[in-house]
């Protein structure tokens, strides 16, 4: 009997042990789902409005974040947004940075010929892989730049207590 290799053994090269992997299993493809295109004038070529452009999405900012031996640095790119208009909340194990970027003019939505700008309001919650000390952070903006850099807490770092009479 002239049996077909098995997945296993083709991306091995082995010979069949008898496993139960050996059976390949069957692969189902899934349709895609194309998003409804704005109906109009046939012959114009103006694309359909964004859905991340219609009121009530929020965006999620795309950050950076690395560490030094003593810090956690978080970078996000936020231009076009004021310091004013950012909050960001820390606490020992997480960070939330919240905020809005507004159109400064209104343009129609035919006038466009690309849009691929967000606006509106954005947020990002950040799990710390360690604990920071929240009192020492600080956060900068500059050239559309956001740079939040969290210093970690020595938890090695022990601190001797006198007791007191009294």
């Amino acid at each position: 009997m002239n049996k077909k290799p098995s997945f296993f053994e083709r991306l091995s090269g082995s010979a069949s042990s008898g496993d139960a992997f050996d059976e390949e299993l069957p692969t189902t493809t899934l349709p895609i789902r194309e998003k409804p295109r704005a109906r109009g004038n046939e012959n114009a070529s103006r694309p359909a409005p964004l859905d991340d452009d219609m009121p009530g999405n929020e965006g999620q900012l795309p950050v950076d974040v690395h560490q030094t031996p003593g810090d956690i640095i978080i970078r996000a790119f936020v231009a076009g947004v004021r310091p004013d208009e950012l909050s960001i909340s820390i606490s020992r194990d997480m960070v939330e940075i919240e905020g809005s970027r507004m159109e400064r003019e209104q343009v129609a939505g035919t006038d466009y010929f690309t849009r691929e700008l967000f606006w509106g309001s954005f947020s990002r919650t950040i799990m710390l892989p360690q604990e920071v000390d929240v009192e020492s952070s600080s956060a900068s903006a500059k050239d559309g730049l956001l740079t939040i850099i969290l210093p970690k807490l020595d938890k090695a770092k022990q601190t001797k207590l006198r007791v007191k009479a009294g």
